[in-house]
């Protein structure tokens, strides 16, 4: 397979400084090179750049940085539809905020395709919350909502060329969602998989069944992994840790769930904050995990020594 990868170092949408450094660190990790060990091809665009700023001023007043925002929106969503062409992109983040970008070039690209796309969003938080909804005011928290199609971005981020379904949406993983989202996602239709239903029903029954619709579909898959999404005891390179999230195990099983599917068409690494790694490990984990969706079994693996 033929993979472009794209840096996004985005800070300005969370609420602390170092996940500028993601695109470096998760460079250095080593994902290149495992990429081309699997046998695909690489292709590096280096690393993307915001448009000019425009004034922007929102009635909510917790709002920070909302033309930064909505310039790398507008840039990253060209370049994920330019990257997409006969190609799977990789996005490294930057905050979660990069997404809004992401997602409405590959929509767009998917549009033009006449395929529908599906999102499986991967993250504690559902990042579902509108400029009018926001408390905190961080814009990485807003970016599926935008990407779906939902009211009050008019005027202040890029117009949709094409928005995503939410019902074609699923979010796993979940264990941090406010009241306003979890109106918004339940009047939207999203599928949700809190820890609570992983607890009880396990992981692979949950996505099987989403991959099953996507298949059924013949849709192509966005996957948008956050750090956070793991617990932080195995990932602690991220600045709003959530306590009880996924298994170094359970993570990879998602991984290999998708790369059977053969469904992932674009993919996002988001929220790596160097700054807070031990030794780089919640970096390498990335990598890691990236290398078992693309191909990377078990079996291929040695056993360390220490």
């Amino acid at each position: 397979m033929r993979c472009r990868i794209l840096g996004a170092p985005v800070q300005d949408g969370s609420g602390r400084k170092g996940c500028e450094m993601g695109p470096s660190a998760l460079r250095v990790a080593g994902l290149a090179e495992a990429l081309t060990e699997l046998g695909h091809e690489v292709e590096d665009l280096g690393t993307a750049a915001p448009r000019p700023l425009r004034p922007a001023a929102h009635p909510n007043p917790a709002i920070k940085a909302l033309p930064d925002i909505a310039a790398w929106t507008e840039a990253l969503s060209e370049a994920a539809y330019a990257a997409s062409a006969e190609a799977m992109p990789i996005f490294l983040g930057g905050d979660h905020s990069i997404s809004a970008g992401t997602l409405s070039g590959v929509a767009r690209r998917a549009a033009e395709r006449r395929r529908p796309l599906f999102v499986l969003w991967l993250d504690a938080h559902p990042d579902f919350h509108t400029l009018d909804t926001t408390r905190s005011g961080n814009l990485h928290g807003v970016p599926l909502a935008y990407a779906a199609g939902l009211p009050g971005f008019r005027g202040y981020f890029p117009e949709l060329s094409a928005a995503v379904d939410p019902k074609r949406i699923c979010t796993l993983g979940l264990r941090s969602v406010d009241p306003a989202e979890r109106a918004a996602l339940a009047q939207a239709g999203v599928t949700v998989h809190d820890m609570r239903a992983i607890d009880e029903h396990g992981m692979a029954p949950l996505l099987r069944a989403f991959l099953g619709r996507v298949a059924a579909a013949d849709g192509l898959l966005h996957v948008s992994l956050d750090v956070d999404f793991l617990d932080p005891a195995i990932a602690p390179a991220v600045g709003t840790t959530v306590p009880g999230g996924a298994t170094f195990r359970e993570a990879h099983l998602v991984m290999e769930m998708l790369c059977d599917s053969g469904l992932v068409a674009s993919l996002d690494l988001v929220e790596l904050n160097p700054f807070l790694d031990e030794r780089g490990r919640t970096a390498t984990l990335m990598v890691d995990l990236t290398a078992s969706l693309m191909g990377r079994r078990v079996m291929d693996r040695p056993t360390q020594s220490y």
